[in-house]
């Protein structure tokens, strides 16, 4: 047999697992693959989830995690790294040590604070160590504005009010929309430095389970291909907005974004 060298990027995930598949490191490692990445998935957490919402997790030990990662960081080269599902203060100061053997790496932070149906996935002090701690490690972080207001302590804040307060711990911030009833979602993207993009898009009908995870995960995918910051935030809200105009329903509660084509494995 042949082998070959992989010539894809690498992408290190950390993240929960979500048995219905719409959410965490499955959504991770389907986008990576949209993008021609190749994902490294490292599990921060095991849940009791469906399409409706979540009724149960548990935090992996922080051994075990580490174990996970260090594997890969030992063997493979890693492009970029993405966060999601944490859960605890703990496993902030895990991935705080990982970090530490990836200098450069562009990091991108997905806050999950709240599952798609509502229901918290860690407690309240979760969102100030990752403000505090890992914002400042991070290239760019993705919330939603329920998820940004949990961070800037703004329980009613708007988008903008909500940046002014996250930008000093963090060089970007995506906050995006769609929790409004708005006809057009309105995705904003913040410079510490001034630098503010709009990105607008058809509202779609219905509710998503996974969306935030697809978005966060094509994000680093593009920053590991090399694309510059503002265009891969277009390249992954775009991918994002495809998944969810193509989106599946399931089970009985939220659609699935469809994020690999009906043939990708034809």
């Amino acid at each position: 047999m042949n082998s070959t060298a992989l010539s894809r990027p690498v992408v290190l995930c950390l993240s929960g697992h979500d048995p219905s598949g719409g959410a965490g490191l499955q959504a991770d490692i389907e986008a990576l693959l949209a993008q021609g990445c190749h994902a490294a998935p490292t599990c921060t957490a095991l849940t009791v989830q469906d399409t409706v919402n979540v009724s149960d997790f548990r935090v992996l030990d922080r051994e075990w995690v580490l174990a996970q990662a260090n594997a890969v960081i030992s063997d493979i080269p890693v492009s970029a790294v993405k966060l999601g599902m944490l859960g605890s203060v703990q496993m902030v100061d895990t991935v705080l040590e990982l970090m530490q053997r990836l200098p450069g790496v562009p990091l991108v932070c997905d806050p999950v604070l709240r599952a798609g149906g509502g229901g918290a996935l860690g407690k309240d002090d979760v969102g100030y160590a990752m403000r505090e701690r890992l914002f400042p490690l991070s290239r760019i972080a993705t919330p939603n504005l329920p998820e940004a207001q949990i961070l800037a302590e703004l329980p009613e804040g708007s988008a903008d009010e909500c940046a002014e307060r996250l930008l000093p711990h963090i060089e970007w911030l995506l906050i995006t929309g769609g929790h409004g009833d708005e006809s057009q979602v309105h995705n904003r993207l913040y410079g510490r430095h001034g630098e503010r993009h709009e990105f607008t898009c058809a509202r779609l009908p219905g509710s998503y389970h996974g969306s935030g995870c697809t978005l966060a995960s094509t994000l680093a995918g593009r920053l590991a291909l090399g694309e510059q910051l503002v265009s891969a935030v277009r390249s992954a809200l775009d991918y994002t907005w495809r998944t969810l105009r193509d989106a599946e329903q399931p089970g009985h509660g939220q659609y699935v974004p469809r994020r690999l084509p009906l043939d990708f494995c034809s």
